[in-house]
């Protein structure tokens, strides 16, 4: 029987998880933190993620010890210590910043389909991560990435494309990220072994 589930996502009992929605076929790897956020059909995120304020699209693949949506502190205020704006921490009756608060989680990233994030990168807020893109392990990504381009470094810069502009629009074009579950097992022998263009090939069109 298959481990994942269309009816429920398969959360490690380490992770802990707050204010998240989650697709069908998900999972979340141990230790990680997930808060504010969705994930799309099939998406999932390895051992002690830190996914907050991120709305993941289909099949995206985040590994170990990914960061997105890193908070920042205030900067132009006397202290950027967090005693600012978790005060009750510290003293009865300060109450939080509800207004910091809600600034932070408004600073959304928003992960395209079919995307993978490698081990211990980074994705700043406000930041959008195109279709099919690769984020290189380690990389810290401050500006958006274009669909089907690998980024790599600190800060990230454009190494290639994965495909060719051509493809990548015919891909975005046949959308297989749509297709139902019984239509993705038909073409799992396609997936594996055809060359994007090929798959393209045969299934434009069908």
């Amino acid at each position: 029987m298959p481990r994942l589930s269309a009816d429920t996502p398969f959360l490690h009992p380490e992770a802990e998880v707050k204010a998240t929605t989650f697709g069908t076929y998900c999972e979340v790897g141990r230790g990680s933190r997930i808060q504010n956020s969705t994930f799309g059909d099939y998406s999932y995120c390895d051992r002690y993620a830190d996914v907050a304020n991120t709305d993941v699209g289909k099949f995206a693949n985040i590994a170990s010890y990914v960061r997105l949506g890193a908070t920042d502190h205030p900067m132009h205020t006397a202290s950027m210590h967090h005693f600012l704006y978790r005060s009750d921490d510290y003293w009865d009756g300060a109450g939080v910043d509800e207004d910091f608060f809600a600034h932070r989680a408004s600073r959304r990233i928003t992960i395209g389909h079919d995307v993978w994030i490698g081990h211990n990168a980074q994705v700043k807020p406000e930041v959008s991560i195109g279709h099919g893109a690769i984020i290189a392990s380690g990389a810290i990504v401050t500006k958006d990435v274009a669909p089907y381009t690998i980024v790599a470094g600190v800060t990230a810069q454009p190494l290639r494309r994965r495909f060719s502009e051509s493809v990548a629009d015919r891909m975005i074009a046949l959308a297989w990220w749509d297709w139902d579950h019984d239509r993705l097992r038909a073409a799992l022998p396609d997936f594996r072994a055809m060359p994007a263009e090929a798959f393209l090939e045969k299934y434009e069109g069908a």
